[in-house]
């Protein structure tokens, strides 16, 4: 009897050390799917500067075409200042409008009575 309680509890502790080895220490990111929090702030550091670089390619590229217009006699040298390409491309809040619009609201219709319909189906079943 002495036998299986001892060796019950030994199992008990192995699983346990285990378990905080495992969850507490930086060996976790040898099993996959977990990832480290180094990976995770450099994916995040990334991701912020891909969306500056795009906004900063976007404006560059403004630039450049109204520059070409300008070359190919499209548009008046006058009329191109950077500044004020730069500025079209900036969205004041003031003019977006948050009201659902009619097909909006139709599709919000829509889905509402597909999600009654589905769940009355699964409900009969």
């Amino acid at each position: 009897m002495n036998v299986f309680v001892v060796a019950t509890l030994g199992a008990v502790v192995i699983i346990f050390v285990t378990t905080y080895i495992i969850a507490f220490t930086p060996l976790r990111e040898f099993i996959p799917g977990y990832s480290s929090s180094q990976l995770k702030r450099e994916a995040t550091e990334l991701s912020l500067k891909s969306d500056s670089l795009a906004y900063a390619l976007k404006k560059n590229e403004a630039y450049i075409s109204s520059i070409q217009k300008v070359l190919t006699g499209e548009l008046e040298f006058a009329q191109v200042n950077k500044d004020s390409i730069m500025a079209a491309d900036i969205i004041d809040p003031s003019e977006v409008t948050l009201e659902p619009s009619e097909e909006d609201l139709k599709l919000r219709d829509e889905v509402a009575k597909e999600e009654k319909n589905s769940t009355k189906k699964s409900k009969t079943k």
